[in-house]
């Protein structure tokens, strides 16, 4: 990132200012947005331009039933309280959200260990929320219709300059309304795992293949689920997790090996069901899948960023951490960040502005222990279920078995998984 002595100039009709500047167009950035106009900020958010034939995409699906989005997040309480403060919760279409009321995890071999949660044990109602990803992003994308300081501008990035007095996006050619400048004086960065923001900020990172792929898809199930998510934990095979959705339907994400995920991309979804047989069929019977055209494969990684700040900038969802799902708390990491982020700029001092050093300090050391703590967690898990030793196999194994049997344990990382 370059400094130069003002990103400002205050006369020139193509620039777009407001207080705060989001780099994104995902759910996180969208939240962010809604979040931080409602706390009395403006915010321009920063959308890459539609692809074509997108809105000709959308018209033609519009009245028609949707399909089931191969997309899901488990999402906590953390993220349900601020979805929910936000006005977004309740206009999501409840009738495509599945609970999860309780969680069955399996370990490796035919003696593998076993680990049961539910949402009685943890002494609430429920233990998560399965929302696909459009869902949320339809009821995000109303909300901001309706927003009175969000102003959306397509166009894409190809510059960042900051100065003391706030940070300045350059914008490609064609941009919307002529806008070739978007200035602020907090940029926040919720472009994703290879993050535009965190390159132009110069921010190193740690970055760690799985030598996985996320295979996603879903099925029809022959049995009901009872609203229980199922994760098995195999050691060459990765680990699969069946989630709940409405009625007799579950969501697969399988982080699977390259090979054995180039293997499954190349078969049809009914001989993928037949390889999920092995596993799920005791619990779910037979599966059948909803769509036959719809799986995709999602390369995963651990990335680490050797800062979430610099200098007027904040990073926040992937941009500042890309776990393994094998949690599913990937997006409810991103959630947190706005929660931490909206606390911080509303207590800070009256004569530090929202860009200020000191601020967005304070915002990285409020996450650094909970993102610390989930990214040794699910990198850890991954490390010892991947490790095909038997002496490896029995302890692992008996670490579930043994942790079932400690409720008070139990307790506490079910506490820690719902955000409370």
């Amino acid at each position: 990132m370059t400094t130069q002595t003002s990103p400002t100039s205050p006369y020139r009709a193509d620039a777009r200012r407001s207080d705060v500047c989001i780099v994104g167009n995902g759910a996180i950035a969208k939240t962010a947005a809604l979040g931080l106009s409602q706390a009395g900020h403006s915010v321009t958010l920063l959308v890459p331009p539609a692809r074509p034939g997108a809105e000709e995409a959308s018209a033609l699906s519009a009245g028609t039933e949707k399909p089931w989005d191969v997309r899901v997040y488990a999402l906590n309480h953390t993220a349900q309280k601020l979805l929910s403060s936000l006005k977004v919760w309740g206009a999501l279409d409840m009738a495509r959200v599945a609970p999860v009321d309780a969680m069955d995890v399996k370990g490796d071999g035919e003696q593998g260990g076993h680990l049961g949660f539910d949402a009685f044990g943890a002494h609430t109602g429920t233990l998560a929320w399965i929302v696909e990803d459009s869902n949320l992003n339809t009821a995000l994308d109303a909300a901001l219709r309706f927003a009175q300081n969000v102003d959306i501008v397509s166009g894409r990035a190809c510059k960042l300059t900051c100065s003391p007095l706030g940070a300045r996006v350059e914008l490609e050619e064609g941009a919307k309304d002529g806008v070739k400048f978007v200035e602020a004086q907090l940029l926040l960065g919720a472009d994703g795992r290879e993050s535009w923001v965190r390159g132009q900020c110069d921010i190193g990172i740690d970055y760690r293949s799985y030598h996985q792929r996320a295979i996603v898809a879903n099925f029809a199930c022959e049995k009901p689920h009872h609203n229980v998510a199922h994760q098995w934990f195999t050691c060459k095979e990765g680990i699969i997790a069946l989630l709940p959705l409405p009625g007799n339907k579950v969501s697969l994400v399988w982080s699977a090996p390259e090979t054995l995920a180039d293997t499954i991309m190349g078969e049809s979804l009914g001989e993928l069901a037949i390889r999920l047989g092995e596993y799920s069929e005791d619990k779910l019977g037979l599966l059948k899948p909803l769509q036959p055209e719809a799986v995709k494969a999602i390369p995963l990684a651990l990335v680490r960023p050797h800062a979430i700040t610099a200098p007027h900038v904040a990073l926040i969802g992937d941009a500042a951490h890309a776990v393994h799902p094998l949690a599913g708390h990937g997006m409810n990491l991103g959630f947190a960040d706005i929660v931490d982020l909206l606390r911080i700029l509303d207590a800070r001092e009256a004569h530090h502005g929202i860009g200020d050093e000191r601020v967005l300090a304070r915002y990285a050391r409020a996450r650094k222990e909970d993102v610390l703590l989930m990214q040794l967690a699910t990198d850890g898990l991954e490390r010892l279920f991947g490790a095909n030793l038997e002496p490896v196999r029995v302890v692992r194994n008996l670490g579930l078995n043994l942790l079932d049997k400690l409720p008070l344990v139990k307790r506490r990382l079910i506490a820690h998984a719902l955000g409370k």
